[in-house]
């Protein structure tokens, strides 16, 4: 299994691949840069390993400890976490409901401090209508960031093999 290092330069190798890919397949360069971002942030903040005290972990920095109760839930390597479309939507998931929660704390305490009038149909309807409009916007940084954590897969999954293999070849020799 690669290192947090490894792992990085694979990221930064591979944001030229997505780039170019990005580019070719959308013509758009708004949605090409939000691919990219996304890939980056993928594979340096919300990659798989954030099931374990690993450098994505640390790089959470002071909010770090939101990550400790999917660390305590998900076992390390496992589908949940490693598996390709479904960690990537488990995290995002996750991370959007923490971000929610902060959300709804926020606006309960401006609405109470009168500095903004927001009711709950609003919300709904504001973000019903954004993700309708800007369906490709919503969608590009799913793509970038299943990008970013697929390099991961790969690159843990190769690991795996070689090793693997290097043990075959050991036990060969004696």
């Amino acid at each position: 299994m690669p290192s947090g290092k490894t792992h990085d330069r694979i990221t930064l190798w591979g944001l030229p691949l997505v780039l170019t890919a990005a580019f070719y397949l959308t013509l758009d360069i708004t949605l090409t840069v939000i691919v990219c971002i996304s890939f980056l942030v993928g594979g340096f903040m919300m990659g798989p390993d954030l099931d374990i005290h690993s450098v994505q972990y640390r790089r959470w920095g002071p909010l770090r400890w939101i990550w400790l109760p999917y660390q305590k839930t998900i076992k390390h390597r496992s589908q949940l976490s490693h598996g390709p479309v479904i960690g990537t939507v488990l995290r995002v998931l996750y991370l959007g409901l923490w971000i929610a929660l902060f959300g709804l704390v926020a606006i309960e305490l401006l609405t109470l401090l009168g500095a903004v009038q927001l009711t709950w149909a609003d919300l709904r309807s504001t973000v019903q209508v954004s993700a309708m409009t800007y369906f490709s916007e919503w969608m590009a940084p799913i793509v970038g960031l299943e990008l970013g954590a697929l390099s991961h897969y790969v690159s843990d999954h190769i690991g795996s093999q070689l090793k693997k293999q290097r043990r075959k070849r050991q036990r060969r020799r004696k």
